[in-house]
C-alpha cells in the first residue's frame, strides 16, 4: 500500500466511502498510531500503522486472512436465502472490503472457516489440484462400522462424480463419531459419502485444513481471529 492519504487508508480498511472516511476524519474520529489527526489530505506510510476509530484499534493491513468458528445456522454466502450470512459475524468494515469464505461450508455445519480479500488466496486455497486436507468430525445415525470405514477408505460411487471419491483417512471415535479426512472439497461431500456408504450424517464439524486446528486458536463458536503468517503457512498441504 505504502505511501496514501488519510482518507484513502481509512477507505481500504473498509471503514466506508470515500466521503464518509473525510467526514469521520474532519470530525476528529479518527488517529493514527494514538494520534489524532483531522486533515484527511494528509499522508502517511502504511507500513506498522495503527488506526483508532471510534477509540476502536484497527492496524493496516493490505490483505486479511481470518479464522471463523462458524456455527450451525450461518450460510457462507453474501447473499443468504434462508439464514444469516457469516458475514454478519464479522465487523461491518469486513463487508466493504469485499471478505468472502473461502469455500464453504453447509448452513449445518460448524467450525473451522477461513476468510479474506486476497482473491489469489481465495482461489489457491479452493483449488482441489492444491490437495489440501481438510478434517471433519461426523456424527451418523447408525453405528460406526469396520466395513463403513473400509468402504470409505476405498471410495464411494457418486452419482454426478465420473469416479469414486475415497476419504485420505478415516478413523472411529466413538460408536456413532467418525474423524474423515477429505482433499477434494465437492458438495456436500463427507454427507453425500457417508449416504452412499449406508448411513446417515446427522452432525459434521470442521476441525482443521491442512496443519491448522481450530482448537489451536482458542475461539468460541461465532468468534474470529486474524490469521499470523506461521499459522497462514500451516494451511499448504
Amino acid at each position: 500500500m505504502s505511501k496514501l492519504s488519510l482518507d484513502r487508508i481509512l477507505q481500504s480498511q473498509g471503514f466506508g466511502t470515500r466521503k464518509y472516511c473525510r467526514a469521520l476524519i474532519e470530525d476528529g474520529d479518527v488517529a493514527v498510531n494514538g494520534v489524532v489527526h483531522d486533515n484527511y489530505k494528509t499522508v502517511f506510510d502504511t507500513t506498522d500503522l495503527t488506526l483508532t476509530v471510534f477509540d476502536e484499534q484497527w492496524p493496516v493491513r493490505e490483505k486479511v486472512y481470518i479464522a471463523l468458528y462458524k456455527p450451525a445456522n450461518f450460510e457462507c454466502s453474501r447473499k443468504p436465502s434462508h439464514h444469516p450470512g457469516v458475514l454478519t459475524l464479522l465487523p461491518e468494515q469486513f463487508t466493504w472490503r469485499d471478505v468472502q469464505p473461502v469455500g464453504r461450508l453447509d448452513h449445518d455445519t460448524t467450525g473451522l472457516l477461513l476468510m479474506s480479500d486476497d482473491g489469489p488466496f481465495i482461489h489457491a486455497q479452493s483449488s482441489p489440484k492444491r490437495h489440501v486436507p481438510k478434517v471433519y468430525q461426523a456424527t451418523t445415525a447408525e453405528p460406526v462400522t469396520q466395513a463403513l470405514i473400509d468402504e470409505l477408505l476405498a471410495g464411494v460411487k457418486l452419482h454426478d462424480e465420473p469416479a469414486p471419491l475415497r476419504a485420505v483417512t478415516c478413523v472411529a471415535r466413538g460408536e456413532f463419531q467418525l474423524e474423515i479426512v477429505l482433499e477434494q472439497g465437492k458438495y456436500h461431500q463427507v454427507k453425500r459419502m457417508l449416504a452412499a456408504a449406508g448411513n446417515h450424517c446427522v452432525r459434521l464439524h470442521r476441525s482443521a485444513i491442512g496443519g491448522l486446528a481450530l482448537e489451536s486458536l482458542s475461539l468460541e463458536e461465532g468468534d474470529w481471529c486474524y490469521l499470523t503468517s506461521e499459522q497462514l503457512a500451516m494451511l499448504a498441504p
